[in-house]
């Protein structure tokens, strides 16, 4: 009975950093849902991707998207120009980063 104890906390400690690893996920892309708001404009969209390293015809299709918020924050223009790095740069908290510092799991 005591070994099956071990077991079953072994597999909820997965469980745990893959919920974790699920949530940081999502507020990565709520961030970048924020700049993109931020940013308003498709012109101010254009030139920001644009200063981010987005080719020009790039960043001229997904400035100019009419597709919402959320669906942009997920595209492929806004997590190669605004990536994790430079998030965490910006001061971005990553919750699965202090996870793994404080349990040592790699």
């Amino acid at each position: 009975m005591g070994n099956n104890w071990v077991v079953q906390d072994h597999y909820a400690l997965g469980s745990r950093k893959r919920t974790l690893m699920s949530w940081d996920e999502w507020m990565r892309r709520r961030c970048r849902m924020y700049i993109w708001k931020q940013w308003k404009k498709p012109r101010t969209k254009v030139v920001n991707l644009r200063k981010l390293g987005i080719p020009a015809d790039k960043a001229y299709q997904w400035g100019n998207s009419r597709l919402g918020y959320w669906r942009i924050a997920g595209s492929p223009a806004l997590q190669r120009s605004i990536t994790n790095e430079r998030l965490s740069a910006a001061g971005y908290f990553s919750i699965l980063n202090y996870y793994e510092s404080l349990h040592l799991c790699g």
